[in-house]
């Protein structure tokens, strides 16, 4: 078969397969104070889906009037651009707070200027119990919570609170909330159909501990009588009962888990995850891959940094059994042996591994890596206690594929981006003024070449990710520095330095993308 006809084989699987659309799934990652490298407290999250926009913006605090209202809204699909979207439509308004505080604002909300974080990871739950009658989704939930709370645990009684009154109106999800002392995961599923409502559990990670969440509930017993490490609604076994999910004369405890996501302890796509996470984090313990639980949190053999979460984003299980790039595989015309075919990669066709059956097909409850070619966006963040909020609070960003993308860090105390950070890229269609198509450009492409454009993205992306790291001492000192003195300047210096910082990085994938278009011309 000559290579045109290869490549244009590949292509049409390649477009096939997009065309049908990815089922959502986010991965996120929490690390307690005592097992960070460096005190902080980190939580994460992949945002995998290309649907959801990729704008940052940097929302300022405010001051309301009594009597104020807010506007809520809710996702929808969006087809009036040049790309398949999510919009939002309105489902009601609420009573404002006298007092917002500023926060960083991607399509989830991800930190705000006390250091609270959140990340985010759906898991969908029993479909019977999502109702379209409350006024509140994920996305609104961490706005509402960013703009509100000074730590995490405010967070939660306060999302708790105001999901109950106004009702839940998504599916199942999960939020993992820190700030600077402490990491929890807040599991949510709705009422019930017709309901206005919420369900809802918390469990904190003990502080020498790491978490991880990839589509699937993971609260399983819960301990009212501890309150320093549960939270939950007044409802939360009751309505089990009520509905069946759970009945306590059968001599088991309740399991939050099992009585509202049942399927998530089936979903391979999960549990792999949860496993490969976990595992790399703590080999000593030899989880087992095929396990239907893995411990809520475990101890870390070493402290963890930022960079380490990078790392296990960047995962596709490489040198593992369930690699899925062994499974590409050829016939040598001239030798008659199996070799690995040049479109071996872990992400394109985009679902050759359903296509193929790899390791059970993919799907929500199939196979899939931790890196996605479909993820918009991803979030690490730092809050840090020995430094002003504004300077201690770092959101880690990078745009889509977690494998190819640099982390430029975010302060807390900015007061502005560049403007193609702050341009939707599925608004826009393709265009120089959204930061984002410099990332997902690189990332196509290095798929189809995988083998060989790897370690071409790898040498612009790592000395990026080093510099950006290492530096960040630096201006974490200026900036405490100056904060002491005149928090104006302070948060004018952040500012400066992350606007730079996210310009050197679109530039140096702009510059990327041309050059392997160039390079490989000859080589498709």
């Amino acid at each position: 078969m000559c290579k045109p006809l290869i490549i244009l084989c590949a292509l049409s699987i390649l477009f096939i397969s997009a065309g049908t659309g990815p089922v959502l799934g986010c991965t996120s990652i929490m690390v307690g104070t005592k097992a960070s490298a460096d005190g902080s407290v980190m939580t994460s999250h992949t945002c995998d889906s290309h649907r959801t926009s990729s704008a940052i913006e940097v929302v300022p605090p405010a001051q309301y009037p009594a009597g104020a209202t807010i506007t809520l809204t809710k996702r929808s699909d969006d087809n009036s651009g040049p790309m398949e979207r999510y919009g939002r439509e309105v489902t009601g308004t609420i009573p404002q707070v006298a007092e917002t505080y500023g926060y960083l604002n991607p399509a989830y909300a991800c930190m705000n200027e006390f250091q609270v974080a959140i990340g985010e990871s759906t898991f969908g739950g029993r479909e019977e119990l999502q109702s379209d009658k409350g006024l509140i989704d994920c996305e609104t939930l961490t706005r509402l919570m960013l703009e509100r709370a000074t730590t995490a645990r405010d967070a939660i009684r306060i999302g708790g609170a105001l999901i109950e009154e106004y009702g839940w109106n998504d599916a199942g999800e999960v939020l993992t909330i820190s700030d600077e002392k402490e990491a929890w995961a807040m599991e949510i599923i709705g009422p019930g159909k017709d309901k206005v409502g919420a369900i809802w559990a918390a469990q904190r990670v003990p502080d020498d501990h790491v978490a991880v969440y990839a589509n699937a509930a993971r609260i399983r017993l819960i301990d009212l009588d501890n309150p320093e490490f549960y939270m939950t609604s007044a409802n939360v076994i009751s309505t089990a009962v009520e509905m069946g999910f759970y009945d306590p004369e059968s001599g088991f405890p309740f399991q939050f888990c099992y009585a509202y996501d049942p399927g998530g302890r089936r979903s391979m796509a999960a549990k792999r995850r949860e496993w490969r996470a976990l595992d790399l984090l703590a080999p000593s313990l030899k989880l087992h891959p095929e396990s239907e639980n893995y411990p809520f949190s475990v101890k870390p053999e070493e402290p963890v940094t930022p960079l380490r979460v990078m790392e296990i984003f960047r995962d596709t299980y490489e040198g593992t059994d369930y690699d899925f790039v062994k499974h590409f595989t050829v016939t040598d015309e001239k030798t008659g042996q199996t070799v690995k075919s040049p479109l071996a990669n872990p992400f394109m066709p985009y679902d050759a591994n359903k296509l193929f059956k790899i390791n059970g097909g993919w799907g929500w409850r199939g196979e899939r890596t931790i890196a996605r070619w479909y993820t918009m966006y991803a979030t690490i963040t730092q809050s840090r206690a020995w430094l002003p909020d504004a300077v201690g609070g770092i959101v880690w960003f990078g745009y889509d594929n977690c494998a190819m993308t640099t982390f430029v860090p975010i302060y807390a105390g900015v007061t502005d981006l560049p403007e193609d950070y702050r341009t939707d890229g599925r608004t826009t269609g393709f265009s120089r003024d959204s930061a984002w198509w410099a990332f997902n450009r690189v990332a196509t492409l290095a798929a189809h070449r995988w083998g060989d454009m790897r370690q071409d993205v790898a040498a612009v992306r790592d000395p990026l990710q080093e510099q950006f790291l290492t530096g960040v001492t630096g201006i974490d000192a200026t900036a405490a520095r100056l904060y002491q003195d005149n928090t104006a300047e302070a948060r004018a210096f952040l500012t400066g330095y992350v606007k730079g910082a996210c310009q050197a990085v679109v530039k140096a994938y702009w510059d990327l993308g041309d050059r392997l278009w160039t390079q490989y011309d000859e080589k498709w």
